[in-house]
């Protein structure tokens, strides 16, 4: 019971980080497949505990800013942004481009940093906090490229070939096409998808090791529309996205957030 209620505390918490307005009650329950009335008590008591508010109006459920609160005070006491900022910042304002960070914790990539290079036009910003799909994402394949064929299949095993995310045309259908890409970012050094994590979108990304042992820590990526991250504009900037890259494996002994 203890595991079943902590589980489904965190649910509620996943869930009502997708939407900013608030959820409705049953809307809640159904997402995480749990009865009404055990949606009610938990929302209850994470609005006890500051966690979650309810609109007086809509009825709503939503986030309180508790927890981006905790995880800014965590980022913080990691030594993360004097370190890694910086370098997302210049490699933005080089690329003109949106700049993320994922780190690896066990088998999950989540991005947790960025910095926007695009000022105006078409700006491409998804969500932090979000892990990445290994098998449809620039990041993913530059993780999995850097790891055995072995180790990568069980890892594309485990974690599947579906995303709810609204994938692009050029994502890969099967095993087979994610090695393909692997295959391509191993010879170039750091991975290309365009239009695979979604429609119209590109992105490179470039791995992150440790500086002895060459361990993978993270991922760091430049994101944007397809009609500028051509072929052309990416054999561009990989020399740039290698060099940031470099240098954040570099700092990352100084930082507990890469250990």
């Amino acid at each position: 019971m203890a595991g079943s209620l902590i589980e489904r505390t965190l649910g509620v918490l996943e869930v009502l980080s997708t939407d900013a307005d608030g959820l409705p009650l049953l809307v809640v329950a159904e997402r995480l497949g749990i009865p009404k009335s055990a949606a009610h008590r938990i929302c209850n008591e994470l609005i006890r505990l500051g966690h979650v508010r309810q609109d007086p109006i809509s009825q709503r459920y939503k986030l309180t800013t508790k927890l981006v609160g905790l995880g800014l005070r965590y980022l913080s006491s990691t030594g993360a942004p004097d370190i890694v900022q910086p370098v997302l910042d210049q490699l933005a304002q080089k690329s003109g481009e949106l700049v993320r960070l994922s780190v690896i914790e066990g088998p999950r990539l989540t991005w947790i940093a960025k910095a926007q290079g695009a000022r105006s036009g078409l700006v491409y910003d998804p969500d932090m906090g979000k892990e990445a799909p290994l098998f449809c994402t620039a990041s993913g394949h530059a993780w999995l490229a850097a790891l055995s064929d072995a180790d990568a299949e069980a890892m594309l095993d485990a974690q599947g070939l579906e995303t709810d995310h609204p994938v692009g045309p050029n994502a890969p259908r099967s095993k087979q096409e994610v090695f393909e890409h692997l295959s391509q970012t191993r010879q170039r050094g750091y991975s290309w998808a365009q239009d695979i994590m979604g429609p119209g979108t590109a992105a490179m990304a470039a791995l992150i090791r440790h500086p002895r042992d060459g361990h993978p820590q993270g991922v760091l990526s430049i994101a944007g529309p397809s009609v500028r991250l051509d072929a052309a504009r990416v054999e561009e900037l990989g020399p740039e996205l290698l060099n940031a890259a470099a240098e954040i494996s570099q700092a990352t002994p100084t930082s507990r957030l890469f250990t």
